[in-house]
């Protein structure tokens, strides 16, 4: 059991997974979304590389549109 912190909120996963893996059970799939891993902005192209670990902090932000 691993334990990360999302946007300041404390979460569980059973196992490790990667942050592609994260975005899709989180329901964020074809948004604009920025992710930042223990304080570093993890690039799009390495959201299926990057797998979390124990401890991990995330900050999530979507992108929302406005006039």
């Amino acid at each position: 059991m691993i334990h990360i912190t999302i946007n300041g909120e404390t979460r569980q996963f059973d196992q490790s997974i990667n942050i592609a893996q994260f975005i899709d059970e989180n329901n964020l799939q074809g948004k604009r979304i920025a992710i930042e891993r223990n304080g570093e902005i993890v690039p799009r192209s390495q959201f299926a590389e990057q797998f979390l670990a124990d401890g991990d902090r995330l900050e999530v932000v979507v992108a929302v549109g406005g006039g």
